[in-house]
């Protein structure tokens, strides 16, 4: 080992960097993927991170099929995806390598755990020949560290037995990392204290292995140069690195709040949606109620019944159990309660790929139930707007009395990045006044503004009235089935999600508001379109972009948008669904570009896309 010093090695100054870590399932590139977002976040970097999960609950040891990966972009400007190329690709085993090197930035950097690249894992990857040792990656530069070796010398005087101590190198490799991108130890050690409190022998196995990965690389002729990103200008605030999921979460407690309600929120666990659940089960101190039930149709049941009862009630679910929910959301257009759905999209059908990212469940929220069951439908367009689109979903079910569908993906779902804290008291008011208590109580007795029912919950004085899921008389609630009175209901449901489109913002146009193309995303397309766009842009290219988070009602001004361009080009991580949508409603040359490959779009794809037609 080389007595260089710190001091001797070049520190570059780059405006941004993509990292991606790959392993086993059982590796722990999650954790330490997560804890290296969070030190980018403290070095005041904007970040994006993709984790990508094995859809397989216990694929074999070494194999393709149960490879990990998180990845990381985190630069001194706006980053809007987790990058197209990673530069930097710590691979623990040969799978990782094999799964992820096509990725890799030509002229990147790979480090490797030589130590797993033996006969048997080399095997279990597929490879004939040890690709550290053949001309197979002449493209990069391999730095090949013995890290289970190290890892073993740096853990031994920790207690813990060896094959508990082996467990720690992911946080070898996170050392490694931490140096090379001019990041600070201490953080990550104090964590560790917080973290394992109850169990030293762990913590001190894992702050080992930690600090000999860091002094590994800043010591080993292996690593000779290293990088530092300065922090991003971002606007002012606090901030906080949360996940879509715990943005979407949050975003209900919140809503619930201005709302002066209580938040239950009913969910049978599926993969991607679950952490909804998780997160809000650690805020019963803001009034909120989970329950975990038996199926999808009982937890969208429960949901109804919450708003029954006056709460605010929301369901959590995938495709597979969207599918399930769709008679229940129909009670809930035919009772007119508020419910909001939030759909955390996969790839399907039927089971699919569980944890891969799709934008497959647009016409199944817009019309996949029986009967004429008009519902609005938004979608979330980055991490961080999940937040916004929940407490928006919340804010159009109360005062509306109607189903809102909250559109999510795996991809928004465990992505990250830098979430604005808001001011809790700025948030709109949401509480529902309720109209006087009188005789004749008309439990359909309409807003004349929103066409909205009053929400009277079960108890309260001189508001006594009939619910279920059998047609309803006009103004009376009585049930019916006078053909007349059901063409009337019918009508007037509609109508009243129709009327949304003059409460939510007009379609905004970024670039020209008129032009020779405009590219039109939904939900999780926004970082790559953004990035294309505004790349094009600069270079002067003629394009301008729109992206829609209400799909159902659409923006009132979006037919007067397409009419200023000769075409227009809509994005979208399934076979056409918004296109087919849009076409139906609007005339002109639109077209698609289309993903199915449970990945989200590259920067680069997009620009390709583009480029093919200006």
């Amino acid at each position: 080992m080389s007595s260089a010093t710190k001091d001797e090695k070049d520190l570059i100054q780059v405006h941004h960097a993509t990292v991606r870590f790959a392993g086993d399932s059982g590796d722990g590139m999650q954790l330490v993927g997560s804890q290296f977002a969070d030190i980018s976040s403290l070095a005041g970097n904007a970040i994006r991170t993709l984790p990508d999960f094995p859809s397989e609950i216990r694929a074999p040891t070494g194999t393709l099929a149960g490879v990990s990966g998180f990845q990381l972009c985190f630069a001194d400007e706006d980053v809007t995806t987790p990058g197209d190329a990673p530069y930097v690709l710590v691979a623990m085993n040969p799978a990782a390598l094999k799964v992820n090197v096509r990725d890799i930035e030509p002229g990147g950097i790979i480090v490797v755990n030589e130590d797993e690249f033996n006969a048997k894992n080399l095997q279990k990857a597929g490879y004939a020949s040890n690709p550290l040792e053949d001309s197979s990656l002449s493209a990069f530069r391999v730095i090949p560290v013995a890290m289970t070796r190290l890892n073993d010398e740096a853990t031994r005087e920790s207690g813990l037995p060896k094959s508990q101590a082996a467990r720690c190198r992911n946080f070898f490799a996170l050392g490694l990392m931490l140096w090379l991108y001019d990041r600070p130890v201490q953080p990550l050690l104090e964590w560790l204290i917080k973290k394992f409190y109850k169990t030293p022998a762990v913590m001190a196995a894992n702050a080992a292995s930690l600090r000999a990965g860091y002094n590994y690389a800043n010591t080993a002729e292996l690593f000779r140069i290293h990088f530092h990103i300065a922090p991003a200008k971002l606007p002012k605030g606090r901030y906080r690195r949360l996940t879509g999921n715990e943005a979407a979460a949050l975003g209900c407690v919140a809503a619930a709040h201005r709302a002066a309600r209580p938040l239950v929120y009913a969910s049978y666990p599926i993969t991607p949606a679950s952490e909804i659940l998780h997160e809000l089960s650690n805020h019963k101190e803001f009034d909120v109620r989970v329950i975990q039930a038996e199926d999808e149709i009982a937890a969208c049941c429960a949901a109804i019944g919450a708003s029954f009862g006056g709460a605010i009630g929301i369901t959590g679910t995938s495709g597979p159990g969207l599918a399930l929910k769709t008679e229940a959301i129909g009670l809930a257009v035919m009772t007119e309660l508020p419910l909001v759905v939030i759909d955390v999209q996969r790839a399907g059908p039927s089971t699919g790929m569980p944890t891969k990212t799709e934008q497959a469940d647009l016409l199944m929220s817009l019309f996949g139930r029986p009967g004429e069951s008009p519902a609005v439908v938004l979608a979330a367009a980055t991490p961080a707007d999940c937040f916004h689109i929940a407490f928006e979903a919340v804010r159009l079910a109360t005062k509306y009395m109607t189903p809102v569908l909250v559109l999510s993906d795996s991809f928004l779902a465990n992505s990250a990045e830098p979430f604005a804290i808001p001011d809790p008291d700025e948030l709109p008011d949401l509480r529902i006044v309720l109209p006087p208590a009188a005789s004749g109580f008309a439990p359909y007795a309409r807003n004349p503004e929103t066409l909205a029912r009053p929400w009277a919950a079960p108890g309260t004085p001189g508001m006594e009235h009939r619910i279920g899921g059998l047609e309803k008389e006009d103004v009376t609630g009585m049930v019916t089935y006078d053909a007349a009175n059901h063409r009337k209901m019918v009508g007037l449901r509609q109508q009243k999600i129709a009327g949304i489109a003059n409460d939510i913002p007009p379609a905004q146009v970024h670039g020209p508001a008129s032009g020779k193309l405009l590219v039109v995303g939904w939900g999780s397309t926004h970082g790559a379109i953004a990035a294309a766009v505004r790349q094009l842009q600069a270079e002067g290219k003629p394009v301008s972009r729109v992206h829609l988070r209400y799909i159902n009602p659409l923006p009132r001004n979006l037919g007067e948008v397409f009419s200023g361009f000769e075409t227009i080009l809509v994005l979208e991580n399934n076979l056409g669904q918004l296109k087919t949508l849009l076409c139906s409603q609007f005339k002109g040359d639109i077209r698609a570009c289309n993903k199915v490959e449970g990945r989200p779009f590259l920067i680069r794809e997009v620009r390709a896309a583009i480029e093919e037609i200006i």
